[in-house]
């Protein structure tokens, strides 16, 4: 079974195919030739997910279609990063537009100095499109930041979040447990669920 996810990050892609396993064939962008810079100009991340798809949908003539979006959303920051989490630092000149994780995770870690609070979630959306019909698959995982970085594996916050039942951070728990626990785990195996019943 052929399915566009609408991404060339490679983690992300990595980690998707770990997660859907090898009766999913996922190609990305590159794959299927797009190298357009697709907007994300949505206020939430369903809006973002949805614009994504649609695009390649529209552009590419895939018939099976998905992307997402992801944000980390902190109780004592009212949800920020939220749809900034990627380009967070970017936002006041302090990191570059190209996914500056170091520099996301030290302004994160300075905005909650001093703060007792550091429940967060990271929070997962895909929007599919398969013939037209368009489907969202949501995935929580709930947590706190840390305050310091730990761990070497993974990407993005990985370093600073630690999830609800662990004690060690998602860089920490290695692939094969963030795989089975994470946000991104949880929707896309909802959508796999999905995908396996209409036998695409």
């Amino acid at each position: 079974m052929k399915i566009v996810f609408a991404t060339n990050n490679q983690h992300k892609l990595e980690e998707i195919r770990q997660i859907l396993g090898p009766e999913f064939e996922i190609l990305s962008l590159n794959d299927i030739g797009c190298h357009d810079d697709i907007p994300e100009k949505g206020k939430t991340l369903e809006e973002n997910a949805r614009l994504k798809a649609e695009y390649v949908w529209e552009h590419y003539g895939s018939a099976v279609v998905f992307a997402d979006d992801t944000g980390l959303e902190v109780e004592a920051l009212d949800g920020e990063p939220g749809i900034f989490s990627a380009r967070y630092a970017a936002l006041d000149g302090n990191g570059s537009e190209s996914h500056d994780s170091e520099a996301n995770m030290k302004k994160l870690l300075r905005k909650l100095e001093g703060k007792d609070n550091r429940r967060a979630r990271f929070r997962t959306v895909i929007a599919l499109i398969e013939s037209g019909n368009k489907i969202f698959f949501e995935g929580i995982v709930n947590g706190q930041i840390a305050r310091e970085k730990s761990g070497h594996e993974g990407f993005g916050y990985d370093p600073i979040f630690i999830p609800d039942g662990y004690d060690k951070s998602f860089a920490e728990l290695g692939a094969d447990v963030k795989n089975s626990i994470s946000h991104r785990a949880r929707a896309v195996a909802k959508l796999a669920e999905y995908l396996k019943k209409q036998k695409l």
